[in-house]
């Protein structure tokens, strides 16, 4: 195996917010880390799994004892795979760039190959990329329709 299975790194985003990242294919199951939390100035929010697309979206305010779930806006809370390719088709038909288009893909493959360089370096990566943010999903979507 000549590709790294165990990644962790941090990023400084343009915006000034930082992030760490862990991703592993060496951590064999029932582990209980959670898959995406964002700690911010007025409270954590913890994000489900996103290869499954289900589960709740939790957040804890500064000032709570505990985690409560988000009500879920946008309709698609089972395992919907295909939505970028339900956006990649409305998106060529309204005319428009597609969410997961190719600017976003290979600012992320740089990020990827950045983590791997900068570990192999031992410096800071400077990524040379950007792309824009996409649009998000309009809330209240139904199954099956995409606007």
């Amino acid at each position: 195996m000549e590709t790294p299975t165990h990644i962790a790194g941090v990023i400084d985003f343009r915006s000034g917010a930082i992030g760490t990242i862990i991703t592993s294919f060496d951590a064999f199951g029932g582990t209980e880390l959670p898959r995406i939390e964002i700690y911010g100035s007025e409270g954590t929010l913890r994000v489900p799994d996103p290869n499954t697309f289900g589960g709740p979206v939790r957040i804890r305010r500064y000032d709570a004892k505990e985690f409560s779930d988000m009500p879920l806006t946008h309709g698609s809370t089972d395992n919907c795979r295909g939505l970028g390719v339900l956006d990649m088709a409305a998106a060529i038909r309204q005319g428009r760039t597609n969410r997961a288009n190719g600017e976003l893909a290979y600012h992320v493959l740089e990020a990827m190959h950045g983590f791997h360089d900068a570990s192999t370096y031992g410096k800071h990566y400077e990524m040379h990329s950007s792309c824009e943010r996409p649009a998000p999903l309009k809330a209240g979507l139904v199954r099956g329709i995409f606007n």
